[in-house]
């Protein structure tokens, strides 16, 4: 197949798109020069409806399309809630912890340590978690979505890994650095709604243009077998299919979105979402802004994207079973063959080399792939690049628009976690640890600093990666049982920095040990001998043991340590105003000059669940009235207007300062 060729309309729509971003974003040059603040928190002054599409277009990037796509590829549509379970997270934060946040008056989220905990240990856990998650956790998720670059550009340009990431990020590496927080949310706000159009587009073309597939419409669509056993939004419940069911849904319900840390849908709020709550203008923009957030997030976003995901069953098929029993057949007869394959010394003249590429790809599941982008690299060989390859296929022009939605995808979200990344390291590290008496241009050259060097390093993790789906699960299994200590920090005294030190530690040295040291002893094969994988997959099973073991460990450190100081927590309780029985004593010890808080979580959590089924009724509404579905996709609606409705009103009465 030969590579998509740009036309000089298409070029010319990307490069005045570009040129927009870069122009948007450098703009604010002149108000983030001014200190620290402005260039990570812009001022504190920010709107909410300019928050809350900028928290959505930082977790839109190029890769999630491609996520989403491997899993409706190999899971179906319910494959899904792996992500959609965290509205639950989500709601949460919005009316619980989002005006905690901004009652900090933080400069970051890292800075809670000092005022919730005492002493080293305290100072200790903020510069090494400025380190961990601004440094090593943000450049494992960078070079996420950077290898969603490199995939694009090799499928629909040919290009090679490195050219791609040098294209991708030279309009971000301008605006990012100059700009600040203040010309990133301007852009994201920009390029969310460029983003979206062309993810519109590429799905409306998908399904109406005979050149995609052969379809012509919805209805053929979803009639069509490759689509139909992939097409329902909830797994099947059925006693043969309860492995998918724990996995895919009852797990994420349950258990997941509470315990499990993830950028973008911290339990408790935290990261690149909690320094857009700082730089709100008050509580009710915090609020509005992470509930705007959710709303686009999961009831606008994904159908655009499954809808093609869908299309790429029939335009490059999954390989049947018989296929991939015959590419693993050839494979174990081959080993010859396989081994110079493997070692770059099989002649690419030679018509074995095709014929192992090729089954090489079927036992993978992904023959049709193969075929249609013969030169994309086999590491780069999996079910996610279907997304780029179906864009491949959108005609002249309106390619160029579906490009450039691709590219602003990219730079929203590496401008947002550079900018993040850098505040950790240069506000939580730098000024805290090695040079406090930095000026603010100082410190604002320290950041944009920082920012190329998380860009390139970055980048160089990407040419080490190969799939965006193993990411994203590697990332919840090290975040795996910390959840409910981020809850519970804000609520209950007993907890300290020990807790969070022993927490962190635990999830990260489990991860690391199922990731390398649980292959060398076959627990894999181990588990699936034991029957283990009739109740779950071993991800699940990976995630289970990882979140049971790091809470059962930091809950016995907390009990283990003292306490912090009875001052320290006075201080945090008259600053936050958290309320509840965590806080009672220490609320007496304040005394008669602040009143006691209210406590207003039940009522916080009420207004979650509210939130979650409007939005989660939206979703399925939409779903269901493009599956022809009018009846159940009307009711959905209906339910969704009415827990809008009840949800404003109950928006209405929440408690702030």
């Amino acid at each position: 197949m030969t590579m998509v060729s740009i036309t000089s309309i298409d070029w010319t729509i990307i490069i005045v798109f570009l040129a927009l971003v870069i122009g948007i974003g450098s703009a604010a040059a002149w108000r983030s020069n001014r200190n620290a603040a402005d260039f990570f928190l812009s001022g504190r002054s920010m709107p909410w409806w300019l928050l809350g599409v900028s928290m959505v277009a930082c977790t839109f990037s190029c890769d999630t399309p491609n996520l989403v796509t491997d899993i409706v590829r190999r899971q179906g549509v319910a494959g899904n809630w792996c992500w959609w379970a965290f509205l639950l997270t989500g709601m949460l934060t919005v009316f619980v912890y989002a005006k905690l946040w901004r009652r900090s008056a933080l400069d970051t989220d890292l800075g809670f340590y000092e005022i919730r905990y005492s002493g080293k240990p305290a100072a200790a856990l903020r510069g090494f978690r400025a380190l961990y998650l601004g440094i090593f956790f943000n450049i494992m998720i960078m070079a996420t979505v950077s290898l969603a670059a490199i995939k694009i550009g090799q499928v629909m340009f040919g290009l090679s890994p490195i050219v791609s990431l040098v294209v991708a990020s030279f309009g971000v590496a301008v605006y990012a650095t100059l700009g600040g927080l203040t010309g990133s949310i301007w852009a994201d706000f920009f390029q969310y709604s460029v983003a979206m159009v062309g993810a519109f587009f590429a799905a409306w073309y998908a399904v109406t243009s005979p050149e995609i597939g052969g379809i012509s419409s919805l209805k053929e669509l979803f009639a069509h077998p490759a689509v139909m056993s992939k097409m329902s939004v909830l797994p099947t419940f059925s006693a043969e299919n309860t492995s998918l069911l724990m996995t895919l849904f009852i797990l994420p319900i349950a258990v997941q979105w509470w315990n499990v840390w993830y950028p973008g849908s911290e339990p408790g709020g935290g990261g690149y979402i909690a320094q857009r709550m700082l730089s709100a203008k008050d509580e009710k923009n915090a609020i509005g802004a992470t509930l705007l957030f959710n709303f686009l997030h999961y009831a606008v976003r994904p159908w655009p994207w499954i809808i093609v995901a869908l299309v790429s069953l029939i335009m490059f098929p999954v390989s049947t079973p018989t296929e991939v029993e015959t590419g693993k057949a050839y494979l174990a007869t081959h080993r010859d063959l396989v081994a110079q394959y493997d070692a770059g010394t099989l002649d690419k003249q030679s018509p074995h080399y095709s014929d192992v590429r090729i089954m090489k790809a079927h036992a993978n599941g992904v023959g049709a792939l193969a075929k249609a982008f013969p030169s994309v690299d086999d590491k780069f060989l999996r079910d996610d690049i279907a997304y780029p390859g179906m864009i491949s296929k959108m005609p002249k022009g309106w390619l160029g628009l579906i490009v450039a939605s691709l590219i602003a995808a990219y730079m929203s979200t590496i401008a947002t976690h550079l900018n993040w990344g850098s505040s950790y390291f240069v506000q939580d590290f730098y000024v805290r640890f090695i040079n406090p008496q930095c000026d603010p241009k100082k410190a604002i050259f320290v950041g944009r600093l920082s920012m190329l060097g998380l860009l390139v390093v970055s980048g160089l993790v990407a040419l080490w990666m190969t799939n965006a789906k193993s990411s994203f699960d590697i990332l919840l299994q090290i975040g795996a049982g910390t959840g409910l200590l981020y809850i519970l920090r804000w609520f209950w005294w007993r907890i300290n920095a020990y807790s969070e030190i022993s927490a962190m530690v635990a999830s990260f040295v489990i991860a690391c040990s199922f990731q390398w040291i649980a292959p060398l002893f076959n627990v894999e094969a181990r588990f699936a001998d034991a029957g283990l994988f009739t109740f779950m997959d071993y991800s699940a099973w990976k995630l289970v043991i990882g979140i049971l073991l790091t809470t059962l460990v930091w809950v016995l450190v907390t009990y283990m340590t003292h306490p912090e100081p009875d001052a320290v927590l006075t201080a945090f309780c008259r600053k936050i105003r958290a309320g509840g029985p965590g806080w009672r004593r220490f609320e007496a010890q304040i005394g008669r000059d602040v009143p006691a808080t209210a406590w207003d979580v039940p009522f916080g959590i009420l207004c979650m669940m509210l939130g979650c089924i409007a939005i989660w009724s939206a979703l399925f509404s939409v779903g269901k009235l493009l599956y022809g579905q009018t009846v159940l996709g009307s009711i959905l609606g209906v339910v969704a207007v009415l827990a809008t409705g009840v949800l404003m009103m109950c928006v209405s009465k929440v408690k702030l300062s």
